[in-house]
């Protein structure tokens, strides 16, 4: 059985800006409103369900709040280097970027890219909920439009 949180009709979305260091056109800083999805497979448990909407629903709009309107940066960049101090100075092979800290979430991630995000959100869920035995698999999406998403999906402890 899966069970599905679509993020576009709960209204689970962030908007961020980010850019890919080294590609020719995402190099640039731009932004997108992200929209988080998120399926589970297993068996329906005991109470007729496989897990109850609200505790998955309510972590993911935690995460989606945490990296709404901040500039996402990948903190484990071999392309960037990055300095703190008052102000956040971030540089490619070409370009600085200055940022006030309040303004950036340092990823720990290699890119800012959709695939490293839905790594990232997937792993903050599993960090925050606590799923039953039932739920064997845990799939998170990150879509930066409508029909562009990046999948990532990781088996449970005791799961075959």
């Amino acid at each position: 059985m899966r069970l599905e949180i679509d993020g576009e009709f709960a209204g689970i979305r962030f908007s961020a800006c980010h850019f890919i260091a080294g590609h020719q056109k995402c190099g640039r800083l731009h932004g997108h409103t992200y929209v988080v999805s998120l399926k589970l497979h297993g068996e329906v448990g005991s109470d007729g369900m496989m897990m109850d909407f609200i505790p998955l629903k309510r972590e993911m709009r935690v995460i989606a709040d945490q990296l709404d309107h901040r500039v996402l940066i990948p903190a484990n960049s071999k392309k960037l280097t990055i300095s703190l101090g008052e102000e956040m100075l971030i540089r490619t092979d070409d370009k600085k970027y200055v940022l006030p800290k309040e303004d950036v979430v340092l990823l720990p991630t290699e890119e800012s890219s959709a695939e490293e995000l839905s790594h990232f959100i997937l792993t903050k869920i599993l960090e925050l909920v606590d799923f039953p035995s039932n739920v064997k698999e845990v799939e998170v999406g990150v879509h930066e439009e409508l029909g562009q998403s990046a999948w990532v999906s990781q088996k449970l402890e005791g799961s075959k």
